[in-house]
């Protein structure tokens, strides 16, 4: 299968302290893809130099065949982010923010992408209100939304459900399985581990800078200590897994 991303020997220093250190993962085309790790591991940062929005300081990474560094403009136009937050001008009413974005991307007919979108994401109640007055869940929306402008090959989505409530969460995800089920490529990262549990084709984990496990969740379970059997056999959680995992790491 095609590769989406690849990324090999990643490296990335802040004030003098090194955050990535030589991350290497691919991605599939047409997958979802989940990097998990906690606050601070660098997801956030190996999101930005794959949006071309920040450059690494060694080894490459390249999307669609395309490097980051030496052709960000090809990479921009293949590739669509959405932040930790909401990035929608809450002056402005839905529709008028998904004009806007349709505007910005030179398509033809922007109200019709706009109707479009506010359509498929169950949105047109509130169309004509302003963003402020959305909930949680219908920022997200809007957000996923006028990220989906100019129907990019790969999305970025940098912790999409953090602050949503358990309701909010569930649309989110539902949003994400149609993304893939299109033919999207989903690359996420989330520190709910159930999150990707329910959504990942495959998973990585990074932990003080490196890639320390991937794979799919059967495949994790694999690196997981034998279930043990009283009345039942019970089977690992990912969040188990990813704890027994940094635990060995943190051992050595």
């Amino acid at each position: 299968m095609e590769k989406a991303i690849e990324v090999k020997g990643l490296r990335k220093s802040f004030n003098g302290t090194e955050v990535l250190k030589g991350v290497d993962f691919e991605v599939k085309r047409g997958e979802i893809f989940a990097l998990l790790g906690s606050n601070g591991a660098g997801k956030t940062t190996i999101v930005r130099i794959l949006a071309t929005l920040l450059n690494q300081d060694g080894g490459t990474a390249t999307v669609y065949g395309f490097d980051v560094a030496s052709k960000p403009e090809h990479v921009r136009q293949a590739i669509s982010l959405t932040g930790q937050f909401a990035a929608v001008d809450e002056i402005l009413i839905g529709r008028e923010n998904l004009i806007m974005i349709a505007k910005l991307r030179h398509l033809k007919n922007p109200r019709k992408v706009a109707d479009d979108l506010l359509n498929r994401f169950d949105l047109n109640d509130a169309a004509d209100r302003k963003a402020s007055t959305y909930s949680g869940g219908m920022r997200r929306r809007l957000d996923i939304a006028m990220s989906l402008i100019g129907k990019p090959q790969l999305i970025f989505l940098d912790e999409p459900t953090t602050g949503l409530d358990p309701e909010a969460r569930i649309e989110a995800w539902k949003i994400v399985k149609e993304l893939a089920g299109g033919g999207t490529t989903v690359f996420m990262t989330t520190q709910y581990l159930d999150e990707a549990e329910q959504l990942a084709d495959r998973i990585a984990i990074l932990h003080e800078g490196k890639i320390i496990a991937g794979g799919t969740l059967e495949e994790l379970k694999k690196l997981f200590p034998p279930v043990k059997t009283e009345y039942v056999e019970k089977q690992p959680s990912l969040e188990e897994i990813f704890l027994a995992i940094i635990g060995k790491k943190e051992a050595k």
